[in-house]
């Protein structure tokens, strides 16, 4: 009977991939070596593989976790992936009317592709960016932007539907509070390490950090989990068997 169920498993499998545009085509799939040889083309598969996958297939090729925790909030359902662009805050009282320009040149200095990562010294309750800053990245063409920090502005932010994930909303300001620590440099954002050009990689289960040296291999593996997860799916509605499932496909 089961055996019966393995041939109609790959047909699902095969179904699913379709509907789905993943890669099961006659010509030779894509590899590590030409996502690495191609990062827009990366980035762009790294936006169809869920946070999920990817997470899973970091513990599975580097045993380690790169994931952001779940104080870690979108300010609206989104889905996303880009570069790493990194910024830090560092706590400093001061009425120095440049203290925070190097913020907003690192913003100029990004575009299409980049992900804007901040890091607020102590800033649960201080908005690292808000209306005008994100109109910019949008405005640029960023993919989105992570603050381990508050955000404010989000009317604006919600309008234009430029997507930001953190810690949550505060209607505080850094000016006068912070000074600007750096652009791409490494940071520990939300307890996850950062490197700029990182992949980053945010959906509505949260947020995913791929160093950019494994971003290729992991992609693969993303790739792949997603496949047999997405063809599990329609498997177990129709034998209703998730136990099964397991078996033929090998994902949980």
């Amino acid at each position: 009977m089961f055996a019966t169920r393995k041939v109609l498993a790959a047909a699902v499998f095969a179904a699913t991939a379709c509907t789905l545009g993943l890669t099961l085509r006659a010509d030779t799939p894509l590899t590590a070596a030409d996502y690495e040889r191609d990062l827009p083309r990366m980035i762009e598969a790294y936006r169809h593989v869920e946070a999920a996958s990817v997470s899973d297939a970091e513990e599975q090729i580097l045993h380690e976790k790169h994931y952001m925790s779940h104080k870690m909030q979108a300010i609206f359902p989104t889905k996303f992936a880009g570069a790493a662009l990194t910024v830090l805050l560092k706590k400093e009282e001061n009425k120095d009317p440049n203290a925070l320009s190097g913020m907003l040149s690192a913003i100029d200095g990004g575009g299409p592709g980049s992900v804007y990562v901040m890091k607020i010294e102590d800033g649960a309750d201080i908005a690292g960016m808000g209306g005008l800053m994100g109109t910019s990245m949008f405005a640029r063409g960023f993919s989105g932007a992570v603050v381990d920090g508050g955000v404010r502005d989000l009317p604006q932010l919600k309008k234009i539907g430029f997507p930001v994930y953190a810690l949550g909303p505060v209607p505080s300001t850094s000016v006068g509070h912070y000074r600007f620590g750096g652009m791409n440099i490494p940071l520990e954002v939300d307890g996850t390490h950062v490197e700029a050009g990182d992949i980053i990689v945010a959906d509505q289960d949260g947020v995913v950090v791929v160093p950019r040296k494994n971003a290729a291999e992991v992609l693969i593996k993303a790739q792949q989990l997603d496949n047999s997860e997405h063809s599990m799916y329609p498997f177990i509605e129709k034998f209703h068997s998730i136990v099964e499932a397991v078996k033929q496909f090998g994902r949980i």
